[in-house]
């Protein structure tokens, strides 16, 4: 029976492709799902053999890891250089969706409170 390797809910195509590779590369039976068409599900990387199972569970942790790393060391490399998004920097670039996203943020938190400062009136 096939077992689930990758759900690709947000999965970045390079990675996708990068797991296509490896498998590919030490001849492990795999086959995909695509995503529904009204997003119920995202598809995967489905391995086909359950024998080849733990050895594709194991190249995919090696390679998660090795991501990871990279992922890090590029944004340390950013946050040294001044490159990084950092939230000054994105309301230095675009001021009004940032002012809105903080004013629907706050309105949010209004419309949540209003319940309990409706009650706590009510009840004194």
């Amino acid at each position: 029976m096939a077992k689930l390797l990758l759900n690709m809910r947000l999965v970045p195509e390079d990675e996708a492709d990068d797991v296509r590779a490896f498998l590919d590369e030490h001849r492990i039976a795999f086959h995909e799902t695509r995503p529904s068409r009204w997003g119920i599900s995202h598809g995967g990387i489905w391995v086909s053999e359950d024998g080849d199972y733990p050895r594709a569970r194991q190249l995919m942790d090696d390679y998660q890891a090795a991501r990871q790393a990279r992922a890090r060391a590029e944004h340390a490399r950013a946050l040294a250089d001044g490159s990084a998004d950092t939230f000054a920097a994105v309301f230095r670039r675009e001021p009004l969706r940032v002012l809105a996203v903080l004013l629907g943020i706050a309105g949010l938190l209004l419309l949540v409170a209003l319940p309990v400062a409706l009650l706590w009136r009510a009840g004194t």
